[in-house]
């Protein structure tokens, strides 16, 4: 079986959709799964050993270009795919599949996609209430899933894949200590401070962890930057010769190996955070607004720390530099004491 996935367009969703290829996988072994996806997802999907072949989607995320989706489907039909899955809810993202004239085509509803699906399901969201389990769902015939709880346990999770060696290379090629075990920090946050663990929050952390013989690297986009830099000029000298800000300078793929080599990671909710779970790192998850309850780290190695309830649609918090106040709360005690219980079970191990 030849199979299209229209894949998503944000980290977080990426990653979840790989329990929708691993499921797949499970059911039908010998089914060939390319996803088409933006081309910086290409080095997330190379690392996910059921997905034959990444396919760049070159247009940009709210362009419909009705006439270049036409191109891109035509020119699919001789790789003659029997069945694609469409995991964005948007009407522009079936059109590529229904171009392309694959004869099953799978998603949810949506934006009234009649017609451009022709195994269109209608979402019930409290029957799944989690981003993965609407993923995994599409897997199986409608008539035999209605609930979360009609899903085959356990659910399989996103897994993706780094060599020992490609760890060794890359923690070389940016000079981090080899002797010194590495804890990851992602302190950034897509839609600003509001969703950020305050800056000296993570540096107090970040003091206490080079103080027990551990190094930390910051992790993140160009713009999280600022931030790496708060963090490491809050710590004394000594503390910042061991806090390594490789925010902006490092490219997804040494990004993913890196967090792969790390002993733990600290972590505000963010893409990176769903990574370093696929990564099967211990994983301290910090939560404030944003809610844990439909997109959470999927990894049994995960502690979500989180104060407050529901979901508070927040761009910009309340307090001194615009953090939120329900992540002010956490301290740094807390995390310590999670990240140390988490670091003992990995000794154990």
């Amino acid at each position: 079986m030849k199979i299209l996935v229209i894949g998503p367009s944000w980290v977080g969703d990426m990653m979840m959709s790989q329990s929708l290829y691993r499921t797949l996988k499970a059911e039908h072994p010998d089914a060939e799964i390319d996803v088409m996806a933006p081309a910086w997802c290409r080095p997330l999907l190379s690392r996910m050993p059921e997905v034959n072949d990444a396919l760049a989607m070159p247009l940009g995320h709210g362009a419909l270009a009705l006439g270049e989706r036409y191109r891109l489907g035509k020119a699919l039909r001789d790789k003659k795919y029997q069945r694609a899955y469409v995991l964005p809810g948007s009407f522009k993202s079936a059109l590529v599949p229904f171009f392309a004239g694959i004869p099953q085509r799978v998603g949810w509803r949506g934006e009234m996609r009649y017609g451009l699906l022709n195994d269109l399901r209608v979402l019930d969201k409290p029957a799944f209430p989690l981003m993965v389990e609407r993923y995994a769902a599409l897997a199986y015939d409608a008539s035999r899933i209605k609930s979360a709880r009609d899903l085959p346990q356990p659910l399989l999770w996103p897994r993706l894949q780094v060599e020992e060696q490609e760890k060794i290379e890359t923690a070389a090629q940016f000079a981090l200590n080899a002797e010194r075990p590495i804890i990851g920090f992602c302190p950034g946050a897509e839609f600003g401070p509001a969703k950020r663990w305050p800056h000296y929050h993570y540096a107090t952390l970040a003091q206490q962890l080079i103080a027990a013989g551990y190094q930390v690297v910051l992790f993140g986009s160009a713009k999280d930057r600022e931030t790496g830099d708060q963090i490491r000029q809050t710590l004394d000298e000594a503390g910042r010769h061991y806090c390594h800000n490789l925010a902006g300078e490092t490219k997804l793929e040494q990004a993913v190996i890196l967090l792969a080599h790390c002993h733990a990671v600290v972590t505000n909710d963010s893409g990176l955070m769903h990574i370093a779970a696929a990564l099967n790192r211990p994983l301290v998850a910090l939560y404030g607004p944003s809610s844990p309850d439909f997109t959470p780290p999927l990894s049994k190695q995960a502690r979500v720390i989180r104060l407050i309830t529901g979901y508070h649609k927040v761009r910009k918090g309340e307090a001194e530099q615009g953090y939120h106040q329900s992540l002010i709360d956490i301290q740094p005690a807390r995390v310590m004491e999670e990240l140390t219980a988490l670091l003992s079970q990995q000794e154990r191990a």
